[in-house]
């Protein structure tokens, strides 16, 4: 391991301040010391705007792929766990950049503007759906029966997966989560068990594809397959990924979003009277509580990160919710401005490892919000305090969601 970096200074992740409240420790580190060291990752962390922005432009920043944690297990642990991290391996955004952008190239059309905006009478379809099944009820968990099972829906049927089949999609993909979180051993076997369940799954659909090819994602893995350009495995492998970054990530933009209304009732009732703002309410939403708290990087060779020399092969987190806050890039940066222009939020990174679903995860959560809304005039929590859940380092989603209406 190489020394930290000379007058760097070291934080304490397990403070009650680090556990309790990421914003207000983000915000000290980011005051007191521009790049930091995390003892407890054997990590440095960046938190400021422009030094975030840089590092997500930087070739020399490599994504840090997360077959990397496993390789800190024990060896018998980590041949136990081979399956889970080869696939890993073979994943978009975590194999070399050449094959990044060959993925990148396949599934461009798939995620275009114009696709997207295709698929807004289906993401309508769905939340109506959705919302006629607990409009009896007069009550609702958001997160259980509307953010996470809409985009499931949406990006199942991109993939080319049978409705009927789409709640034991939505199971594998919870249990596939500690992979995403730094999860304890126990939920990286359950989540290779799922993956492999997956895999299975995927591949009989695959087979399906070749004979009776139809208009979705798995029938141009299958075509490009053929074509020599990507193997099954890598095909397979990547409809895993895509099945649980295209819902994960709206499911708790879209919760978090409507928490972030709650707590401020202003906002909401200007937001109710003036339904044209949600593109902007959407992209604050996304500012200030993102579904994706920081992200990871390896450094390739020596670079310099605010203002110091980091050598090669060392871990960087870099902090986009602290990033997103940062006053010399925000005005105000604390306040949830559902009006506010510019907003050049850093939530789905930036270069060639921008999010291939920022487009469609916008209009989902636009389209579902704008309809909650209309539908549910008299909408209001019911909890004390949200039900969050942490997600190490630096990131949390909701448990649950208790609405009335």
């Amino acid at each position: 391991m190489n020394a930290p970096v000379a007058t760097v200074r070291e934080y304490d992740l397990f403070t009650p301040e680090a556990m309790t409240d990421q914003t207000a420790f983000l915000a000290r580190v980011r005051a007191e010391s521009p790049l930091a060291r995390l003892p407890q990752l054997d990590a440095y962390l960046l938190t400021r705007y422009t030094d975030v922005m840089a590092a997500l432009r930087d070739k020399r920043l490599d994504t840090a792929n997360m077959a990397r944690v496993l390789r800190r297990l024990t060896p018998a642990e980590q041949d136990e766990l081979r399956p889970v991290s080869q696939a890993i391996e073979m994943w978009m955004g975590h194999t070399v950049p050449a094959d990044h952008a060959r993925f990148q190239r396949l599934l461009k059309r798939y995620f275009s503007a114009a696709t997207v905006d295709r698929l807004r009478p289906r993401v309508r379809e769905f939340t109506h759906e959705l919302l006629d099944a607990v409009a009896a009820n007069g009550e609702m968990d958001v997160v259980r029966d509307l953010a996470y099972p809409l985009p499931a829906n949406v990006i199942a049927e991109i993939l080319g997966m049978p409705t009927s089949d789409r709640e034991q999609l939505q199971a594998w993909s919870r249990d596939i989560l500690p992979i995403f979180g730094n999860g304890s051993i126990d939920g990286i076997r359950q989540a290779q068990r799922s993956m492999l369940e997956m895999h299975d799954y995927l591949r009989i659909l695959a087979a399906d594809r070749r004979r009776v090819p139809r208009e979705d994602v798995l029938s141009m893995f299958v075509a490009a397959e053929a074509e020599g350009t990507l193997t099954e495995d890598e095909a397979v492998a990547n409809c895993v990924l895509l099945l649980f970054a295209g819902h994960e990530t709206t499911a708790n933009l879209i919760a978090n979003g409507l928490v972030l209304l709650f707590a401020h009732p202003h906002q909401l009732a200007r937001l109710r009277s003036e339904p044209e703002l949600m593109p902007l309410a959407v992209d604050e939403m996304l500012r200030c509580d993102g579904p994706a708290g920081v992200i990871g990087r390896i450094t390739t060779e020596p670079v310099e990160l605010a203002g110091h020399a980091v050598p090669a092969g060392q871990h960087v987190y870099l902090a986009l919710r602290a990033a997103n806050r940062d006053p010399d890039a925000f005005p105000d940066p604390d306040t949830f401005d559902i009006t506010r222009r510019p907003n050049r939020y850093l939530s789905f990174g930036m270069g060639s490892y921008y999010c291939l679903g920022a487009a469609l995860a916008r209009m989902e959560t636009d389209e579902c919000l704008r309809i909650l809304l209309d539908r549910c005039p008299d909408l209001r929590p019911a909890y004390d305090t949200p039900d969050r859940l942490p997600s190490p380092p630096f990131g949390h989603r909701l448990g649950s969601l208790r609405v009335t209406f």
